[in-house]
């Protein structure tokens, strides 16, 4: 998978959603994960790819399925 693919795109886009519907701030969610804040930041720009074991920690910091991330 590229990491321009719309698929990451779909993926970026839904874990900014779910990071602003639990109302915590890229930093708050860099603490849970033991990460910078620009980790983070990369992530959600589309910078950095996401590793399955890091999107199954989003999920559970922002209380969703795994399937919300992917579908």
């Amino acid at each position: 998978m590229s990491i321009y693919s719309e698929e990451h795109k779909n993926i970026i886009k839904r874990l900014k959603k779910a990071r602003f519907e639990s109302g915590l701030d890229q930093a708050d969610v860099a603490k849970k994960l033991g990460k910078s804040q620009s980790y983070i930041s990369k992530i959600e720009l589309g910078q950095r790819r996401i590793e399955i074991i890091v999107l199954k920690q989003f999920a559970r910091i922002y209380n969703k399925s795994l399937d919300y991330f992917l579908k």
